[in-house]
Formats: structure tokens, sequence, C-alpha cells
């Protein structure tokens, strides 16, 4: 069982920007003794509908090389990077290229791209979803061909490359993570393409439900089922010594969300999660409701993640 953190994407109680980053940093200098990951998402602007569009927000790719350095104990994923904004073959070398000089710590999170204002601000084109997925799966494509083959040439509708070339090539191959929920395309691409797939949030019995349209996929496409690891993001984990403690620790954030939060004292918390790991979960990414205050991830990181040992 593996726990991953998500780095925050931007200050929610009004911090400047550089203390937002040190409070990043106290946070993983805790996590880099028990987690297994940390996770950065993809935005320019904040994502969330409460946060000031203008509040400092950091660019992932530039964000993940510069926490990979610096915390050498964790991996680092995206979650996920939007294949829209860069170029497939760019993409492919950078994340070789980040591997090499991590010594093999990075996971790439692809998804379709989804925040239509910010791609129109950036001057990227906003097609419709069926285009955005179809991109993608051209994206997966052209990526896993450079990262295992010599040369790579591709044609499709969207993306082409011609004799592009990848060196070094990563070693290992890092992890393919598809994240989404989608039942007819994305989930048949990540029984085709991912060695990860995550979900975000929702209830258990949605993602049980979802657990089962990958399974025919993968069926459909001649893949085995269990070569996927599944994985569950959590938006809000509230762990304190009492429930009432960790219950208004979790209605005090902008991330609650009835369905999906996990609140409670540690053993609850392990409860709570063990439904999912008896469903297959293998890895969660986790928001702790109490952020920038560390006593949360501190709490989970001695008490809960133990109890997963065995």
């Amino acid at each position: 069982m593996k726990f991953g953190w998500r780095v925050p994407d931007f200050p929610v109680d009004g911090s400047s920007s550089s203390e937002f980053v040190a409070q990043i940093g106290t946070a993983l200098d805790i996590a880099g003794g028990q987690f297994e990951s940390a996770w950065v998402a993809d935005h320019f602007i904040p994502w969330a509908s409460f946060q000031d569009p203008t509040t400092a927000t950091y660019e992932c790719w530039t964000t993940l090389c510069y926490l990979a350095g610096r915390f050498p104990a964790l991996n680092f994923g995206s979650i996920v990077l939007s294949q829209s904004y860069r170029s497939p073959a760019l993409l492919a070398k950078m994340s070789a290229t980040l591997q090499a000089l991590t010594g093999g710590r990075f996971i790439l999170g692809l998804g379709a791209g989804w925040k239509q204002d910010e791609y129109l601000a950036y001057g990227y084109d906003f097609p419709s979803a069926a285009i955005r997925l179809q991109q993608l799966e051209e994206a997966l494509q052209i990526i896993r061909q450079m990262w295992t083959q010599p040369r790579t040439t591709f044609q499709g509708r969207h993306h082409h490359v011609i004799d592009a070339i990848c060196e070094p090539k990563p070693q290992p191959v890092p992890p393919l993570l598809i994240g989404g929920g989608g039942r007819k395309v994305t989930l048949r691409l990540a029984a085709q393409h991912a060695d990860i797939w995550n979900f975000p949030g929702g209830s258990l019995a949605n993602y049980s439900e979802l657990l089962t349209v990958l399974q025919q996929h993968c069926a459909q496409v001649g893949r085995p089922y269990d070569q996927i690891v599944k994985s569950w993001a959590c938006e809000c984990v509230a762990v304190a010594n009492a429930n009432e403690a960790a219950q208004q620790i979790a209605h005090d954030s902008p991330f609650f969300n009835a369905d999906s939060a996990i609140i409670g004292t540690s053993a609850e918390v392990a409860a709570q999660l063990r439904r999912f790991t008896d469903l297959g979960v293998q890895h969660f990414i986790l928001r702790f409701a109490d952020y920038p205050k560390t006593d949360g991830i501190r709490r989970f990181a001695e008490e809960v993640i133990p109890q997963f040992a065995n």
C-alpha cells in the first residue's frame, strides 16, 4: 500500500507566495518519512471557483523539478498534466530527462484537459471533449514509443513526429497514470495504456462501478486487469484525536465534500480507507483539510500509515 500527498495548488489562507512555498516544504519534510509520493496539479490559475483567480499559482512542471531535487526521499508525479499544454514529443523528452536526473522517481500523470477559461487565456484552442480525448490517445502512443524505441515516426489526426529521437531513454520507463472516470473513452485508454489509473473523489459505490467498467475494457482489449495499479485521490482528509474535532476540521475546509471526505480518529480514518483497499486500491493520493497546519499529515504519517504496513 502506497500513500501520496497532494501538494496544494495555491494558498487558501491568505499566505504570501513565499510563505506558501515554505509551507509546502515543511509538509514534505514530514511526508518524506512515511509517504511514498507527492503530486502536483497542472494549472496556470486556481482551478477552484471559490478562489480568487489572481492567487499565486505555480506551474506544474517547474514545481515538479524543483521539489524532486529538494526532496530525494519521495517520488513525484503530475495529477494530471493537460495533454494540450505541451506537445507529446516534447513531454516525452522532458519526462525522460527528469527521470534520469531524479534516478527514476518520476510518474507521468496525463489527462485530456478540461479548464476552458485557462486554455483560452493562455492561447490554447479548446476543442470538444471528444477531440481532446483523441489528442490524449495519440499523445500516449507517441510518448510510450519515444521512451522505448530508437526512433519514432507517428502520423495521427492531431499529432505527428518524424524520426524523433529521445536519448537518454528513461530508466526505468516512468509509470503512466491516466486520471478520470469517463466510462466510454477514458477508462478504455486506461485499460490500453495506463500503469496506474486514478479517480479523484466520489463515493465508494461510484468507484466500485468504475472498477467494473475498467475491468470490462481490459477484457475487451486483452489487457490483464491486475497489471493496472488502482489509485484513489481524496481532496479532504481530516484526522484528529477525536471524531468531533476531525469533523470540525473537515467542515471548515473549502475542499470538503460529504460524498468523499475521510474524517475521524486515526483508527476511523484507516477503517474508511480499507473500504477502498478491499476494492483493490493500492495507492492513495490525499489532501489534508487542516493545511497549512501539519497536525493532520503528521498524525496520518505516524498513526494511520503504520496500520497498513502488513
